[in-house]
Formats: C-alpha cells, sequence, structure tokens
C-alpha cells in the first residue's frame, strides 16, 4: 500500500518528468514546425509498456504513442542502458510518416524501472511531395520513409548506418538531424530525471507507484463513466473526399454508456479510401480516448489506466482501421477530428450539457517546397492553420484556435519569413464564419501566402470545405473552409485536397472553417450581437 500524499507527490513528479523532456524538445529542436508550433509530445511508460505520465501536449500522439511502445517492445527483446528505439510505421505502432517517436530504457543499477518515449512531427520525410503529405497518394510507400521499430543508439553508441539512411532519403537532411538530436536529448532528460525519482524512492516504491497510478486513474474514469446516463446513441458525419475521388466518406459510431464503462462501436463506417485519409487503429483509439475523457472528466490523470474501462471496436478495412498499405497521411489529421466531431455528437444526446458544438473539424494542414533561392538547397515548411472553436453550452466559441486532436501554436510570421522564402501577406479572422446562436461559434481565419523568387510545390490536405461544422441545441453550423489560389487579381476556389505548383506572384489564401453555434440565435443576448457588429464578428 501507498499512502496517498506520497502517491499523488510520484504522480506530478513523473507528469514533470514528461513535462520536462518536452520542454527541452522543443528548447532544442531545429525546424520551426517543433520549436514554434511544439508539433510534439513526451510522455513516460512503466516497464510493461503501459503509459503512466504525459505532457499536455499533442492529443492525437499521446493517444497512439503507446502503440508505438508497445511495438518497440514486441520487436527489441533485450534492452541495455544506452538504448534508444526509433519507429515511424503507422501499421506498427505509428500514426503517419511525418511522426517520429524514439523509446529510451531506463535502468536503475540493473533493473528496469520504466522507458520514455516522445513523439516530434518532421516537416519533411521524403516522399513524392515535399513534406511528406501528398493528397494524391494511393499507398503509403509513396508518402515517405517507412521505419520499422529499430534501435537507433545501441548501449550508447549511434548506429551511423542508420543514421544515414534516414537523412538520404529526405529532403532537408540538416533539419532533420538537428530534430533527431533534439528528440535524443530529450529522452536522456528523462532517463535522468526518472533515474532521480528511483534513487530518491527506490525503485521497488516507484514501479509499485506507477501501477498504484494507474489504478487510481482506472477508478476515477469508472467513476466519471458511471455518473453519465446509461444507454445508446449513434451519429454520423462526413469526411468531404478522400483527395482521389469526390464522394463524401461516412464515419458512423454507436456509443454504450454503463455500468462504469464506454463502448464506441464504428460499424457502417466507409471502407478504407483510395486517398490518404485512413486513419490506423492506433490514431481512431487515440480520438476515442480524448473525447471520452474530456466529456467524462479532464481532470483523470491520461494513462493507460485512464483508458482500460473504454472498448473500441473498429471494423478492419474500414476509413478508422485500414489495411496496409493504404496511405495514411491525412487520417492522423483530418480523419481524427472527424472521429472526435462524431462521438461529440453522439454524446451531446447523451449529456447535452458537457458537449460544445463542432469545432472547425480540420486541421487545414499546409505543406511548401522546393529550393531556397537564398540558398540553393531544398526546403520543406508545414503548418496546421487554426479556426473556431464550437459554442458551448455556457458561452461564445473562442476565435482562431487549435482544437480537439491538434494543440500546437501557429507559426510566427516573423519565424516563417526568416525560415523560409515565403511572405505572409494576410493573416486575419474571416467575419461571420462562426455559426450563429445564443452563443456564437468561433471565427475561422485567413492566412495569405506568396514564395518569393522560386516555384513552390503546395500540398493541401483540409476538410470541412463542403460539410460544415454542425451546431448544437438549435444552434447553426458554422462556415465551411476555402482555399483559393489569387492569380492576378483573381480568385481561383480550389479543392480541399490537392497539389499543386505555386509561383512567385501568385497568393494561397487558406480560409478556416468557423464552429458551429450553440442554442437559439433569437435568443443571443443583444449586447453580445451588437459588439460582434462593432468588432466586425458579425
Amino acid at each position: 500500500m501507498i499512502d496517498p500524499i506520497t502517491l499523488e507527490v510520484l504522480r506530478h513528479a513523473l507528469a514533470a518528468v514528461a513535462e520536462e523532456m518536452n520542454a527541452d524538445l522543443v528548447r532544442t529542436a531545429y525546424s520551426p514546425n517543433i520549436k514554434e508550433r511544439r508539433d510534439c509530445s513526451s510522455a513516460v511508460f512503466d516497464p510493461q509498456g503501459q503509459l503512466v505520465a504525459q505532457a499536455e501536449s499533442i492529443p492525437v500522439h499521446l493517444g497512439a504513442m503507446p502503440f508505438s511502445v508497445a511495438a518497440v517492445l514486441r520487436a527489441i527483446g533485450d534492452w541495455e542502458a544506452g538504448d534508444v528505439a526509433v519507429l515511424n510505421d503507422p501499421y506498427c505502432g505509428g500514426a503517419h510518416l511525418p511522426d517520429i517517436t524514439f523509446v529510451a530504457p531506463v535502468f536503475w543499477g540493473e533493473t528496469l524501472v520504466g522507458f520514455v518515449a516522445n513523439r516530434a512531427h518532421h516537416a519533411d520525410v521524403g516522399g513524392m511531395a515535399p513534406g511528406s503529405l501528398p493528397s494524391s497518394a494511393k499507398e503509403i510507400y509513396q508518402e515517405g520513409l517507412r521505419i520499422p521499430p529499430l534501435l537507433l543508439w545501441r548501449r550508447g553508441e549511434l548506429n551511423r548506418e542508420v543514421l544515414d539512411l534516414i537523412l538520404a532519403n529526405v529532403r532537408t537532411p540538416h533539419e532533420r538531424l538537428g530534430d533527431l538530436r533534439a528528440q535524443y536529448a530529450s529522452c536522456q532528460t528523462g532517463i535522468r530525471r526518472l533515474q532521480e525519482l528511483a534513487g530518491r524512492y527506490r525503485e521497488k516504491l516507484l514501479r509499485a507507484g506507477m501501477g498504484a497510478i494507474l489504478d487510481y486513474a482506472e477508478r476515477r474514469m469508472r467513476a466519471a463513466l458511471a455518473q453519465l446516463p446509461p444507454g445508446t446513441a449513434e451519429f454520423v458525419d462526413y469526411l468531404d473526399d478522400d483527395g482521389i475521388g469526390t464522394e463524401p466518406l461516412p464515419i458512423r459510431a454507436r456509443v454504450t454508456v454503463g455500468s462504469g464503462q464506454i463502448e464506441v462501436d464504428f460499424a457502417g463506417t466507409a471502407p478504407q479510401a483510395a486517398g490518404p485519409v485512413n486513419a490506423v487503429f492506433a490514431v481512431t483509439a487515440s480520438a476515442v480516448y480524448y473525447t471520452v475523457r474530456a466529456v467524462a472528466d479532464p481532470t483523470i490523470p491520461p494513462n493507460a489506466g485512464c483508458y482500460r474501462p473504454i472498448a473500441i471496436r473498429a471494423p478492419e478495412g474500414s476509413l478508422v482501421n485500414p489495411r496496409p498499405p493504404a496511405p495514411v497521411g491525412g487520417g492522423n489529421l483530418e480523419t481524427s477530428q472527424r472521429i472526435v466531431d462524431v462521438l461529440l455528437g453522439a454524446l451531446a444526446q447523451l449529456v447535452p450539457e458537457r458537449v460544445v458544438a463542432a469545432c472547425q473539424g480540420t486541421m487545414n494542414n499546409v505543406a511548401l517546397g522546393g529550393l531556397d533561392p537564398r540558398t540553393g538547397k531544398p526546403y520543406a515548411f508545414y503548418e496546421t492553420i487554426a479556426g473556431g472553436l464550437g459554442a458551448r453550452p455556457f458561452a461564445d466559441g473562442i476565435d482562431g484556435v487549435h482544437s480537439h486532436m491538434t494543440n500546437t501554436l501557429n507559426t510566427p510570421i516573423e519565424a516563417l519569413e526568416l525560415a523560409y522564402p515565403l511572405r505572409v501577406l494576410c493573416y486575419e479572422f474571416v467575419p461571420g464564419s462562426g455559426g450563429p446562436g445564443k452563443y456564437r461559434g468561433g471565427l475561422g481565419l485567413r492566412r495569405d501566402l506568396t514564395p518569393l523568387g522560386h516555384v513552390a510545390r503546395v500540398s493541401l490536405l483540409t476538410d470541412r470545405r463542403r460539410t460544415r461544422p454542425y451546431g448544437l441545441a438549435g444552434g447553426q453550423p458554422g462556415a465551411p473552409g476555402k482555399n483559393l489560389l489569387i492569380r492576378e487579381g483573381k480568385e481561383i476556389e480550389l479543392p480541399g485536397k490537392l497539389t499543386l505548383e505555386l509561383h512567385p506572384g501568385e497568393v494561397l489564401s487558406i480560409r478556416t472553417p468557423g464552429g458551429g453555434g450553440y442554442g437559439d440565435a433569437a435568443e443571443r443576448d443583444p449586447k453580445a450581437q451588437a459588439r460582434d457588429e462593432l468588432e466586425g464578428r458579425a
């Protein structure tokens, strides 16, 4: 038995290890996508590979990372101090190829006391388009370098051949090397801090404490689910298309709550798509874990124990559990967001007071690349663009934020223009994009880019360009997004998913969706309505 005070101190100490790992990763990373946007996550695992603590960063990373650790443990039988494994294979625990995961064992003396891991989105890992998110990919081989679980460091010695193989298959090896080194440094921080905890509490108490933390989170999740009204609800929502065809793709979920547990069944979801919007099971599970915890009780420690009462049924060969070699680049990005929308739509029927209207429902992925005229070397730029948060049962949605499965920041204009031969011509809210209601949905953003002195190749993976973020309780849907090519003053509307060449003088304009509204617009406070009009939000 561990007394409650010691257990709580230990729980926060383990969370602090993950947070410090992530802070070190952000601080030492080379690419703007990690050091500015913080598109990375870190976590601590017990000796069996169960998630114990995580940094509060990217939901789609953290819910899926345990699958990566499990895959590494299956592939590597004998661990030694100084080992560090690497992988990105979506069909072996990963999410999509740009997300590279590091896993390292932690020893106290001769005893394995746990693992530390981090995941970072690399701006390019090869493939048929800069940024490694080609909208026209029909199989995973076109999306970039696929790394199975293997040791990049063995007993502290770098496997130079493996590193050279990775760097030879990416467009920006210097940037990739810097980010990989940052991930390694982050793991070393985690190893030192976990060893310090083992020294302070002794390894037996540390390992027992990890188990007790998981049991504590499980008890809290079961108690929170028991407070929800029992019942079953279904909901269906759609992706616009898969980038290859033009038909909408349904995602259907049946959610059953009762007896302190919850089951999510995706029967009726579209078969796996030809284009790159398939979500591997790890991504689907991540979206489910995030949504259930957010609705049940977001203060529950996010770990393997928290997820024990959650059962997931995802038909194999479907959009939410594809078979290889289906392309998956956008599944981690776009389909994960729609899964959340579907689950919230179902849960709104059971606990409407706990659910927000649909957020923008897309990450608005933009990847650009080409030859930097300043250096003559290739560059690769990637970012996601924020949009409207759905209105809440008690307040307006928030304007221009990343929501749900992404928790990144924007790329500051100054950092973007310093690092890349690009210029930002416009960055502002889209007036009237939030869904009307008693509480208004948040506004989307407009971001205009143009290349300087070169032709840039652009890949777009965006959604909610045809379907709209739904409102709740009588609220109206948010406005859909738009992608535009501005050429000689003329606006040419682009599809949500495409690859194109952007020439100097041409402008790529991304206008993101607004959030859905909540409640009848006739009940909106006149003062709030007047403020909307005064501030140009209406």
